[in-house]
């Protein structure tokens, strides 16, 4: 299926349009790239943190503490566990069958791969954890969540066509420290590096698209992830590509050294906050609408309930990142931002 080539997109507006195609991404070898594919880190600079010293940040706990204090609080310094929501688990497996669709042939990246590829691999996470098979009351259940899932399957082909890609990195864990000391790391979805070099940084959301206002906040993490790499490699990625698989839409932002010194102060001082809350121990809810769907509700004293109390100091240290969040951040308060490209699939 193609994805709808040679439409246009407008500025900071959603146009009901098929998405353009990039053809110098697709290349087959990523030539004028500076990693080889053995590499799984990209190299950063010499200075590196302490082990478990705690100066170390990704975009997951970063969008935490802008959500709400105490939700950062109840991850990184409590590491309360959190059951498993059937949507998060669905965004999981929606991400393992595109990483995993990339390792066929070019010709075999079909739709009906793609939903060949949703059995085995929730099998396989079921296996990894147990605690998976509680999700459903019953196997209709199971079938319903599959099918949403397939769906979202079916809405990535009507974004981008796979067969014409061949990403020079997919679950890529990337990493730099700062002039500072913080660290920074995360994981990228998927790098796509074209002959002349141009980075795009794509990111899968199994979620529906924020509306504009709530767009700077959506490119925060994707921001996160060019800093870290133009640190480590001092280039400046060329495209940063947000796919909503759930609304079917694309936004897409290129990002300049202006917005990435802003992003590196603000994550500064985001960590300074973090610090200050940290010797203080006043960790305060910041309410709002994602709040019906916090693990932590209960708890919470905006809502009537009791934390546990604050580990000792130097007992706790900050819990380890997955390889994929466990959740999609919410949509916070809207924050002023600058223009991107949007689009949406042509309907079919």
């Amino acid at each position: 299926m193609a994805a709808g080539r040679g439409a246009q997109t407008r500025q900071s507006a959603a146009t009901v349009v098929p998405v353009p195609y990039s053809p110098n991404m697709s290349e087959l070898e990523g030539r004028g790239a500076a990693w080889t594919e053995e590499q799984s880190e990209l190299p950063g600079p010499e200075v590196t943190a302490e082990p478990g010293s705690g100066h170390s940040l990704s975009p997951s706990r970063a969008g935490d503490f802008l959500t709400c204090p105490l939700l950062y609080r109840f991850r990184v310094i409590d590491r309360l566990p959190e059951p498993p929501s059937p949507a998060a688990v669905r965004g999981t497996l929606v991400h393992a069958v595109l990483e995993h669709l990339f390792d066929r042939p070019a010709t075999g990246r079909t739709p009906e791969a793609a939903r060949s590829l949703l059995r085995p691999e929730w099998d396989r996470l079921a296996e990894e954890e147990p605690e998976l098979a509680g999700l459903f009351e019953s196997d209709a259940e199971r079938v319903t969540w599959l099918d949403e899932a397939a769906a979202m399957l079916d809405s990535y082909f009507r974004l981008e066509d796979p067969r014409r890609l061949e990403p020079k990195h997919r679950e890529l864990s990337v990493q730099t420290v700062l002039a500072s000391g913080l660290q920074l790391r995360g994981y990228i979805d998927r790098l796509d590096v074209a002959p002349g070099g141009d980075i795009r940084i794509v990111d899968y959301k199994t979620g529906t698209a924020p509306p504009e206002a709530f767009e700077a906040r959506a490119l925060f993490q994707m921001k996160f992830y060019a800093l870290v790499l133009w640190r480590a490699e001092g280039r400046v990625p060329r495209l940063l590509q947000l796919m909503y698989l759930g609304s079917g839409e694309i936004v897409r932002y290129e990002p300049d050294e202006s917005d990435l010194l802003a992003t590196e102060r603000k994550i500064e001082a985001l960590w300074q906050a973090i610090e200050r809350a940290r010797e203080s121990g006043d960790w305060r809810p910041r309410p709002g609408r994602i709040c019906d769907w916090c693990a932590f509700k209960a708890i919470c004293p905006a809502f009537g309930g009791t934390p546990p109390p604050l580990p000792e100091p130097g007992l706790a240290a900050p819990a380890p990142e997955p390889g994929r969040p466990a959740l999609e951040p919410g949509r916070p308060a809207p924050e002023p931002g600058l223009p991107s490209t949007r689009a949406r699939a042509a309907s079919t």
